[in-house]
């Protein structure tokens, strides 16, 4: 699987973004971190042999400016992978501030947008380039997360839009959307919260949780020459969580016989 060339990895840092940058640069990509932790991006950077930019993800001026940075500084971007985002409790509706509200979309869906515009316009020009957004499976159902999951069903949509308004352009844009994933936060979560993954993993057809290399080797097979007939799709990553969620209506899944 080929992914040479340039990849920014938005939100690469931390979390399934750091995953992609380390998994990215194992297969011999020129790797970009760009991130709101700029010294996190950084010792990130130093250690897989990338390069760190920082930027906000919620300011048009600055993701511009950050675009320019990276195409005078290293290069034309073959593939763009959206990581950024903000993560958001299971709060009521009527409990919500809009403050809040504000927060996720603004980084989750509009941030996802503004980059995709910002890098794709170059992609567009040259007539060759992938974009891949990291969305949700809470995107795909209804989970009681008022601003993320309507931010990643956004994102799900403008991956699709986007994908057929430039693929004439020959510009390909994906996405994929991650199950329950053991990221640093989450595996904080449940050692020293205690929290139970049996909630996380009892409908996963798979029985348990996604690590993010898995979410990075799906990112990079999308931005890879192997899927240049793949455009506009949105592939789960989620141990087979929406397969098998359902069947909590039918006492659950079943042991195989």
């Amino acid at each position: 699987m080929n992914v040479s060339g340039i990849a920014v990895i938005v939100g690469g840092a931390s979390g399934i973004g750091a995953a992609c940058s380390r998994y990215f640069a194992s297969k011999g990509a020129d790797v970009v971190i760009a991130d709101r932790n700029l010294e996190a991006a950084i010792l990130l950077a130093n250690e897989i042999r990338a390069r760190a930019y920082e930027v906000d993800v919620t300011s048009e001026a600055v993701i511009r400016e950050c675009v320019a940075r990276i195409e005078r500084d290293v290069g034309p971007v073959h593939s763009l992978i959206n990581c950024a985002g903000l993560i958001q409790g299971p709060t009521r509706p009527l409990e919500m501030s809009m403050l809040r509200w504000d927060e996720v979309t603004n980084v989750d869906q509009r941030g996802t947008f503004m980059t995709c515009i910002a890098f794709g316009a170059a992609m567009v020009n040259r007539g060759r380039g992938s974009i891949v957004n990291v969305a949700s499976v809470a995107g795909m159902r209804s989970l009681p997360l008022h601003a993320y999951a309507p931010a990643k069903a956004a994102v799900i949509s403008m991956t699709e839009c986007l994908a057929a308004e430039w693929g004439p352009a020959g510009v390909r844009v994906n996405c994929v959307s991650p199950g329950f994933t053991r990221t640093l936060t989450l595996q904080n979560a449940i050692d020293l919260k205690g929290f139970n993954t049996d909630s996380m993993t009892s409908g996963a057809a798979l029985g348990r949780l996604v690590e993010p290399t898995e979410i990075a080797k799906a990112v990079a097979f999308l931005c890879s020459d192997d899927a240049a007939a793949i455009s506009g799709v949105n592939l789960p990553v989620d141990c087979g969580w929406l397969a098998g969620s359902a069947w909590s209506a039918y006492g659950g899944l079943r042991a195989p016989k």
